[in-house]
């Protein structure tokens, strides 16, 4: 169904800077414009403001944004942060990891999750069985490997796994305040999901 909604200005401007079609629309982004929502100024801001950043490089951003999105099955974001991944000099190697941190990070949280809400014995003597040979030796170092990890699993809401990566974090010499920007681009790519899909 095509959108009977024109799009402010800012909008618009947002989606070219998405890199998306002039008759792009989502059914939430309708709502929002049509109710004349101030909001949308505020996400375009976030989201753009994302990309300034003294702790992450841009293909940091691009390659956490890649991780991100593959967590949110966001094909738009996905899209958006891959491309811009490649063009900050990405390896198809690096994308890979960040798609299939995103994947093994799902599988983390789900399980680390049921353990630490039981905190049963039983349950945490029963070997987990979920193979992670990738977080051995991770093509964008250890450091990025655990700042990615780090930020889906905030996303994913596994209070258990956000402490042991913030702690390997620490211990691996990453500094307080690039790890709060990573966690923070996951809030505001989280918030852009519910917008662009």
């Amino acid at each position: 169904m095509e959108s009977t909604v024109t799009y402010s200005e800012t909008t618009q401007e947002f989606l070219e800077f998405l890199k998306l079609e002039k008759d792009y629309s989502t059914y939430t982004l309708d709502l929002l414009e049509e109710g004349k929502s101030r909001y949308l100024a505020d996400l375009k801001l976030n989201f753009k403001n994302s990309f300034e950043s003294e702790y992450l490089s841009k293909k940091e951003i691009s390659l956490l944004g890649v991780s991100l999105a593959v967590n949110a099955t966001n094909k738009i974001l996905r899209a958006f942060f891959s491309d811009n991944a490649r063009q900050e000099g990405a390896t198809a190697e690096e994308i890979a990891e960040a798609v299939a941190c995103a994947s093994l990070l799902s599988a983390n949280n789900v399980f680390y999750r049921f353990r630490h809400f039981l905190n049963k014995e039983k349950y945490n003597e029963i070997p987990a069985r979920i193979k992670m040979n990738i977080m051995a030796r991770p093509v964008t170092g250890k450091e990025f490997f655990e700042l990615i990890s780090l930020a889906v699993s905030a996303v994913n809401g596994c209070e258990m796994c956000v402490k042991a990566h913030e702690a390997s974090l620490i211990e691996l010499g990453a500094k307080e305040e690039r790890i709060f920007e990573a966690v923070r681009l996951g809030a505001v790519i989280t918030s852009l999901t519910k917008v662009v899909y």
